[in-house]
């Protein structure tokens, strides 16, 4: 466990030029915070202590101004850059080596208790504000820009923008 957040600190450092330490960020960047606070909510509500989970998610969210439900599924070194805004709901999954910029929302379009949410694979860059809706799957090393809507799936290695989101070449 102590091996997997220094290693969660060292992506954050060697993606953020303008941190100093990894004290520094374990103690003063939101994105870091929001995912600590996620992994024990998430941890809770895998235990049916929805209450507990809840109430983690949203202290953190007091705390962060980053929103994760304790039912999303986040994989390893997801990096929340800046994190102001960001909303992911409770079907979300998100693979690992991800980088999610200030205002993305991954969010559902219906209130069925179904998947509804967006499932980002490995290393993924989301843009600042992009809203991504629905149960679409977004590919491996896909790069979307800020303030793209996307609500379509797209395959690996896809690059997009705009709203509605469109390939560039």
């Amino acid at each position: 466990m102590i091996k997997g957040l220094v290693d969660f600190l060292k992506t954050y450092k060697s993606y953020d030029p303008a941190a100093k330490s990894v004290l520094e960020i374990a103690l003063l960047y939101p994105g870091p915070k929001a995912i600590m606070f996620h992994r024990l909510a998430h941890f809770l509500y895998q235990l049916n202590l929805f209450f507990l989970a809840r109430f983690v998610s949203e202290l953190s969210r007091f705390l962060t101004g980053i929103e994760i439900h304790p039912g999303a599924k986040i994989g390893a070194r997801l990096v929340i850059d800046h994190g102001m805004g960001v909303v992911i709901g409770e079907t979300a999954e998100i693979g690992d080596d991800c980088i999610i910029f200030h205002g993305v929302t991954l969010g559902g379009v219906k209130f069925d208790p179904v998947k509804r949410h967006p499932t980002l694979k490995n290393k993924v860059l989301v843009g600042a504000g992009a809203k991504i809706l629905g149960p679409v799957t977004i590919g491996e090393n896909s790069k979307i820009g800020a303030n793209s809507f996307v609500l379509t799936d797209l395959p690996p290695h896809s690059r997009v923008v705009g709203h509605p989101a469109k390939f560039l070449d």
